[in-house]
C-alpha cells in the first residue's frame, strides 16, 4: 500500500482560488470540526455553532479570489478569525431580531424548536454559557487570544500572525487573561460560599 501525500493548505487555497470545488471540500473536511468547536466555544450553542461554521466556509468560498492569510501555509488560523467575526455578526443580528420580536403583540412569538429538549445539548450550552459569562468580562483582545490559543489550540506564532500583532504581545494577552479569569473564579467561589 502506498500512502498518498495530502496537498498543503497553500496548494488547496490556490486550487480553490481557481474555483476548484473538490479542493474546497478537502479544506472543509480538514478544518470543519475545528471551526465548529471554536464556534461552540464562542457561542455556547451547538445550533449557533453549526450556523457559524456554515457561514465561515461560505465566506471562505466567496473570498476565494482574495489572498487568505495563511500562516506558515496553514488556513486554520484564518478560518478561526473568520468564524470569530461571523459570530460577532450573528450576535448583532440576533439582538436586532429579538428587539423586533419584543415589538410584536403578545401571542405572536416563534415556536420553540423541539431540538432544544435534548438534554445533553442543553447541559453543554448551560455550562458554556457560564464560561462565556466570565470570559465576556475580559477585554476583547484578551477574549480573542483565549479563543484562538487556549480554546482552539492555535500556536502563539500563528495566532499572532493572523491577528497582525507581535507574538510577545499575544503571549502577554493570554497571560493577563489567565490571571483575570483565575481572580474571577476565586471571587465567584467566595461569593457563592458566603451565601
Amino acid at each position: 500500500m502506498t500512502s498518498q501525500v495530502q496537498p498543503s493548505d497553500q496548494d488547496l487555497w490556490s486550487a480553490i482560488a481557481a474555483g476548484d470545488e473538490v479542493a474546497f471540500g478537502r479544506l472543509f473536511d480538514r478544518y470543519a470540526r475545528a471551526v465548529y468547536n471554536h464556534a461552540f466555544r464562542l457561542t455556547g450553542s451547538w445550533m449557533l455553532a453549526e450556523d457559524v461554521t456554515q457561514s465561515t466556509f461560505l465566506v471562505a468560498w466567496r473570498r476565494r479570489g482574495e489572498a487568505a492569510v495563511l500562516v506558515d501555509g496553514l488556513a486554520l488560523p484564518w478560518l478561526l478569525v473568520v468564524a470569530t467575526n461571523t459570530t460577532r455578526t450573528e450576535w448583532r443580528s440576533a439582538r436586532r431580531w429579538l428587539a423586533a420580536l419584543r415589538r410584536l403583540p403578545p401571542g405572536r412569538g416563534v415556536e420553540a424548536d423541539p431540538a432544544d429538549d435534548i438534554v445533553a445539548r442543553l447541559d453543554d450550552e448551560r455550562q458554556m454559557a457560564d464560561v462565556l459569562a466570565v470570559v465576556r468580562r475580559l477585554p476583547r483582545a484578551e477574549r480573542e487570544a483565549v479563543a484562538l490559543c487556549l480554546w482552539s489550540g492555535v500556536p502563539y506564532r500563528e495566532a499572532a500572525a493572523v491577528l497582525g500583532i507581535n507574538e510577545g504581545v499575544l503571549r502577554s494577552r493570554v497571560s493577563r487573561a489567565r490571571a483575570r479569569l483565575a481572580r474571577m473564579v476565586v471571587d465567584a467561589t467566595k461569593q457563592r460560599d458566603e451565601r
